[in-house]
């Protein structure tokens, strides 16, 4: 299993710049951009949380992911064989990338069943089933899916086997063929949802509650959520962008494609908001986040609006596509790095990484009927996984990876790699990121793992925390959020 094999695998790579930016921002993209981050923005300051956001993102969120692409592609192999070239010799910097594989395979585990969710709501939407103004029957529906152990394995097994198949079709003919046409779609739904939502009665209100600026909100708590939006929310520590990276090619400018990949990010949340919102206003429902709002408000909210059921349809399909590419991402990681430390076939490693997550899938599937009693640690196997995945390995990864740039790694060599080897006059930026990586980002990651683990790290708090929030789960929660428990960053309850 010498990363040796590497070299004599043909490896695919992106083919446009416009598939690396589509296929990047696909990774980025998820759920949460749809039913957390944009409520997160109206409950935190509105504007003024964008600001502190923004202001996080540039000192935490773009460094890690320069750094991380970086390595990626100038290591041109899966996160473990190019932590193990970039590194020096006997240097057990590889383990990261084991880390970074572990954890895609726990979140793909809980997230496969929360995407199986959204395309059950697909076909309940066009059957329209679940178009009614009572919460109650909505509500109903949502449990009844849950809870039916049979509908749980089918979806989250049909989508595995959907997310296999297109990767199955290669990097460029699958993954970058998808995301030039599937982010194009995501814009244009979200733009025919937010013409609708802008023309209803008090969309002022809802875009009020959406953009505001209440710097009065702006609390140590609130800084700290903005900080973990900055990392957790563009997909970081746990290998995608270093996946993704090995396929850039030579001549991409990774700061500027890094940077329109954070601005489209932004602009997908809040035109997310912006459809959402004002009909959530207009028709008196009270702003939520999470699942509670997009399966149970939202079919209500449509009920009650002219071609609500097409609306619906629309919704969730959008939500499908968003969902779709950080799947794409994820499951990457775990197939590439088969394909190459082990000399598998792609076919072969595609099929190995379904069937795996169909068996530890199915243990997060069962969560809510078969295996409701069943808890390791006082947590269930979807809370496991995700507390495990997002408050622990998720950032100890985006630390480690910055100290490896900023002190192993060294400046010259990020410097070269940044820059192109010379051919970009980036020596400026690359300072700056280079900073970064090594004094302030690690530092502020730091104080977010520490944030959302400190329930658990104190016994009487987590003894208390099995009622409220069992340990601040899902710090991740812009893309793989859970169902029931808030995470302690996410702030005071409005």
């Amino acid at each position: 299993m010498g990363h040796g094999s590497n070299n004599t695998i043909k490896r695919g790579g992106f083919s446009s710049s416009f598939g690396v930016l589509a296929a990047t921002l696909g990774s980025a993209v998820g759920l949460g951009n749809i039913w957390k981050f944009p409520y997160l923005t109206g409950a935190n300051g509105g504007a003024g949380f964008l600001l502190v956001y923004l202001l996080a993102t540039l000192v935490i969120g773009l460094p890690v992911m320069i750094a991380e692409i970086t390595m990626g592609r100038r290591a041109k192999a899966n996160p473990i064989t190019a932590l193990q070239k970039l590194s020096p010799k006997g240097q057990p910097w590889w383990l990261v990338g084991v880390a970074g594989m572990l954890a895609s395979f726990l979140i793909l585990s809980f997230y496969s069943e929360v995407v199986a969710w959204v395309f059950a709501y697909v076909v309940k939407a066009i059957g329209g089933s679940i178009l009614s103004s009572d919460r109650q029957v909505t509500e109903a529906a949502f449990s009844k899916l849950i809870a039916d152990p049979v509908q749980s394995l089918l979806w989250q097994w049909g989508v595995l086997m959907f997310i296999g198949g297109i990767l199955l079709m290669g990097v460029t003919k699958g993954i970058e063929g998808l995301a030039k046409k599937l982010m194009p779609l995501l814009f244009l739904l979200l733009l025919l949802l937010c013409a609708v939502s802008l023309s209803l009665d008090k969309a002022a209100e809802g875009l009020a509650f959406l953009f505001r600026p209440d710097f009065s909100k702006i609390t140590a708590t609130v800084v700290l959520t903005a900080m973990g939006l900055a990392f957790f929310k563009l997909s970081l520590g746990m290998g995608t962008m270093m996946t993704y990276g090995s396929y850039f090619r030579d001549d991409q400018n990774i700061p500027l494609t890094t940077v329109r990949v954070m601005a489209a990010d932004l602009c997908v949340s809040m035109l997310a908001g912006i459809a959402i919102f004002p009909a959530v206003f207009t028709f008196g429902f009270a702003p939520a986040a999470g699942p509670a709002l997009v399966f149970i408000t939202i079919p209500a909210v449509f009920s009650q609006i002219p071609m609500g059921q097409v609306l619906m349809v629309i919704f969730f399909v959008l939500a499908a596509v968003a969902a779709t590419g950080a799947m794409l991402s994820l499951m990457e990681v775990p197939v590439v790095i088969l394909h190459e430390r082990l000399g598998i076939t792609r076919r072969r490693a595609t099929v190995l990484t379904i069937v795996s997550l169909m068996v530890l899938g199915s243990s997060c599937a069962l969560t809510n009927s078969l295996l409701a009693g069943f808890k390791i640690f006082g947590l269930n196997m979807f809370d496991l996984f995700d507390f495990v995945s997002s408050n622990i390995i998720m950032p100890a990864g985006g630390i480690l990876l910055a100290v490896f740039v900023g002190w192993v790694w060294g400046r010259e060599q990020f410097t070269s790699a940044l820059s192109n080897n010379g051919t970009l006059l980036n020596e400026s930026t690359s300072r700056l990121v280079f900073f970064l990586l090594r004094y302030v980002s690690p530092v502020l990651i730091l104080l977010v793992m520490l944030k959302v683990l400190e329930p658990a790290l104190t016994p009487p708090h987590l003894r208390a925390a099995q009622g409220r929030a069992q340990v601040a789960l899902s710090t991740l929660p812009l893309r793989f959020i859970r169902m029931r428990r808030r995470p302690c960053w996410a702030g005071p309850r409005p």
